[in-house]
């Protein structure tokens, strides 16, 4: 993990970078979470990674230092509502675009996981598998993944029946079965569902 994009862009007369990731876009329920996070200069986290390579309690660790370090930070989630109403690219994108502006710092650049560019106010590069790559949208998997996953243990207490603390609301054979057995709850995505629910 390093720090060699956001020094790229700096190289390039950038004063302020920002990285940009989400989690949650395969899920059959819940909201995508966005993060966008400014980091120091030079900024070192030892055992920062993709969030997805992360065991839990790793990820909550992280996050704690994360949030002490960064210079600012922001998360924004959409619900399933909107999910549906918009489909899942546009919602990813509209969470990316309201994480960044609710920075409290404004930065000039945001490098973004991926390779689609959510229509930000400032200059957009893509990084393919950044969350491995750059230390800024790492922190940012990490954020997503972490507030979307305490998100769903609240959901989990809500609808007990589904079971949301062990799946989160991926799409596990166990989930599958809790939908058989219950039909859906007002945080599933309809659009994901449509087999299922003869949409």
């Amino acid at each position: 993990m390093t720090y060699d994009y956001e020094k790229q862009a700096l190289s390039e007369g950038y004063k302020c970078v920002c990285g940009i990731d989400e989690a949650g876009r395969g899920p059959l329920c819940g909201p995508v979470c966005a993060a966008a996070v400014i980091l120091p200069v030079d900024c070192e986290i030892p055992g920062i990674n993709d969030s997805k390579k992360l065991s839990e309690k790793k990820r909550e660790a992280l996050y704690d230092i994360i949030t002490e370090k960064a210079v600012a930070y922001s998360v924004f989630m959409v619900g399933p509502d909107v999910i549906d109403e918009i489909n899942i690219l546009q919602a990813t994108f509209l969470a990316m675009r309201t994480a960044t502006e609710n920075l409290d710092v404004k930065p000039d650049i945001a490098l973004i996981d991926g390779n689609g560019k959510p229509g930000l106010s400032i200059a957009e590069r893509t990084v393919i598998k950044g969350d491995a790559k750059s230390v800024s949208i790492a922190a940012a998997s990490i954020l997503a993944k972490v507030t979307r996953d305490r998100y769903m243990l609240e959901a989990d207490a809500k609808y007990p029946e589904y079971q949301f603390a062990k799946h989160k609301g991926y799409g596990t054979k166990l989930h599958y079965e809790m939908i058989a057995e219950h039909g859906i709850c007002p945080e599933h995505r309809r659009t994901f569902l449509k087999k299922i629910l003869g949409d």
